[in-house]
């Protein structure tokens, strides 16, 4: 599955459950749901990925942790707040790049309207 389709099954499945929840959950209940239903819709999904440091041939294991991680492919980092601050997105491209990953999505369901909570962020990484 291409990353394109991938993202957009991400988002499809992130505002059903919205839609059916609504905003104001803690994020870590968001985020069992989403794993649940894309693993339910055939996606490999894995939650609470670890995200090594690595510098100058050192391996730092510090507990950065992406929410998750889906086919290998896209990082999904949640929040369940009244709105995210740049910081937030600034977290996701840095993940993405230790990660060596490209493409991230920054979801918040903390919002009135999924919709307006959702950023999909890429890295300049090259392989």
């Amino acid at each position: 599955m291409e990353t394109n389709e991938i993202t957009g099954v991400i988002v499809d499945t992130a505002i059903n459950i919205h839609k059916n929840l609504g905003p104001g959950l803690l994020e870590s209940v968001y985020q069992v749901i989403l794993e649940y239903e894309l693993t339910k819709r055939g996606l490999h999904v894995e939650r609470e990925k670890p995200i090594p440091v690595i510098w100058d041939n050192i391996r730092m294991d510090l507990g950065f942790r992406a929410a998750l991680v889906v086919e290998g492919k896209v990082l999904v980092e949640l929040k369940s707040v009244e709105e995210t601050a740049p910081v937030h997105a600034k977290q996701v491209l840095t993940y993405l790049k230790i990660s060596c990953l490209r493409v991230g999505l920054l979801i918040n369901f903390g919002t009135a309207l999924l919709k307006d909570g959702i950023q999909r962020i890429i890295s300049g990484y090259d392989e």
